[in-house]
């Protein structure tokens, strides 16, 4: 990994996301509104989704190194209850947020916890968990600022890294590629590169050294490559926007397969 935040800057912007998630809430016209990038939800379980995950991770956190979540984090997950009304609804979400960042700082970066991608290229960790926690907060402001008519981009510091995040976390696995073996080029307009490459052996992630990327050398190693800045990556990545709002250089089809691809082991 590449200039990636430190473990405090994690804390920091799941606590800034989650302050910008609140203000769009915040401004939204009602808890009704429907979320248009997440069919079916309104903002009320938008809302319920985030904290409730800030929850769930908080306890998975304090509870270390284990092969499956805390049984009663699953069933306090399951059965949540939150308040309705806008401002207690949204102290809630700041009181969730803040045990998920207690939690963290007192089990530090390196502790173990049970993480769903056992197998990627991300670590079981309480920082693993921090960084992906961080994606999903700011992934679900657009969401929230969507929801109100005001979507705003991914800010940069975070989108950069995000894109790595979604690849090692996401992407990433042993499990085979059922197709021709190919790669996935992602540049970032910000001057980051990354490359996915898929056969046999599975699905692995590296960063493309600047000069390659700026000069289009090895370009021909791609099947695939994407360009658009790092909140256009990383918005496409989560299926917020679609690829032809970004420009694909190679055989767009391909994009279609990564999607489609459900990796028999995570």
């Amino acid at each position: 990994m590449e200039d990636n935040p430190e473990f405090p800057d994690l804390l920091r912007l799941i606590d800034e996301r989650s302050t910008a998630f609140r203000a769009a809430v915040a401004a939204a016209p009602s808890l009704d509104a429907p979320v248009p990038s997440c069919p079916g939800w309104t903002l009320f379980d938008l809302v319920k989704h985030l904290g409730g995950g800030d929850r769930f991770w908080a306890a998975i956190v304090g509870a270390g190194p284990a092969d499956a979540p805390p049984a009663e984090a699953v069933a306090t997950r399951a059965a949540l209850e939150v308040p309705r009304e806008r401002e207690a609804l949204l102290a809630w979400l700041d009181a969730s947020t803040q045990l998920l960042l207690s939690a963290l700082s007192e089990a530090g970066p390196e502790s173990g916890c049970w993480t769903w991608w056992p197998a990627s290229q991300s670590p079981q960790t309480a920082g693993g968990t921090a960084r992906h926690r961080v994606q999903e907060s700011a992934v679900h402001t657009y969401d929230a600022q969507l929801a109100g008519g005001a979507p705003q981009p991914l800010p940069a510091e975070l989108a950069l890294d995000g894109v790595e995040e979604f690849l090692f976390t996401v992407c990433a696995t042993p499990s085979a590629w059922p197709h021709t073996p190919t790669a996935f080029d992602f540049h970032a307009s910000e001057g980051r590169s990354w490359r996915l490459a898929v056969d046999g052996d599975g699905a692995r992630v590296t960063c493309i050294p600047a000069p390659i990327a700026a000069t289009g050398e090895d370009s021909d190693a791609a099947g695939a490559a994407v360009h658009g800045t790092a909140s256009e990556l990383v918005l496409y990545l989560y299926d917020r926007i679609q690829a032809d709002a970004l420009h694909v250089d190679g055989d767009a089809g391909l994009l279609d397969l990564l999607r489609a691809w459900e990796p028999e082991e995570k």
